[in-house]
């Protein structure tokens, strides 16, 4: 890899979907020294279990992303309603410019494009709006995917695989959805590795390369 000399941006459009889509990730370039700053914009209260509190998520997610060792001054959680980002896309989009001129990310990442989820694809779309001259890669969410082009593979070490998958079991309230499973998380990994020639990896979407 090239040297990563200014921040690292993780976009994510709920409450977990950072460390689901690049986890492995962001435990390598944590591991390399990069300056990781990580923004959700849905707290998700409205897709709580019953009887959890509001701030579930937005507590789980703080403690998520501090076992993958991002300060938690890095972390920031907007309040944007679940399912409606589209009607505040304006919104998603001037929050990313500003974070263009603050953080002058050498790299962003964001899902995919073509994720079917409506917000996934909200932020996506702002996010290539917003990061026109910066490194920006898409991450994969299978079950949101029916395309994938993994044109571009992080390699992961055991380590990083583990720290993903403890980072994503701080998720106690999510623990039901298959997808944050960690013989998933592994199995998965270990497929991208395979296409990679490696243990592990993460795939994505490399949307632009800017050096």
């Amino acid at each position: 890899m090239l040297p990563i000399n200014r921040p690292i941006l993780i976009l994510a459009p709920h409450t977990d979907d950072g460390e689901l889509g690049c986890g492995g990730t962001i435990s390598r370039l944590g591991r390399l020294g990069c300056d990781i700053h990580y923004v959700a914009f849905c707290a998700c209260d409205e897709s709580l279990p019953p009887g959890l509190e509001p701030g579930t998520l937005r507590r789980e997610l703080m403690e998520a992303t501090r076992v993958l060792a991002i300060p938690p001054a890095n972390v920031t959680v907007y309040d944007f309603p679940v399912r409606r980002l589209a009607v505040h896309r304006q919104e998603v989009l001037e929050i990313l410019v500003k974070l263009n001129r603050s953080l002058d990310p050498q790299m962003v990442f964001c899902p995919a494009a073509d994720d079917l989820h409506q917000d996934h694809s909200v932020v996506a779309n702002e996010a290539l709006r917003a990061f026109k001259t910066k490194t920006v890669l898409g991450y994969e969410m299978p079950w949101n995917n029916i395309q994938f082009l993994a044109n571009f593979m992080f390699t992961l070490t055991e380590e990083d695989v583990e720290m993903k998958v403890a980072a994503l079991s701080k998720y106690t309230s999510q623990a039901h959805r298959a997808y944050i499973n960690a013989r998933y998380l592994r199995a998965h990994a270990h497929s991208r590795g395979v296409s990679a020639g490696t243990e592990y990896a993460e795939a994505f979407t490399l949307y632009r390369a800017v050096y």
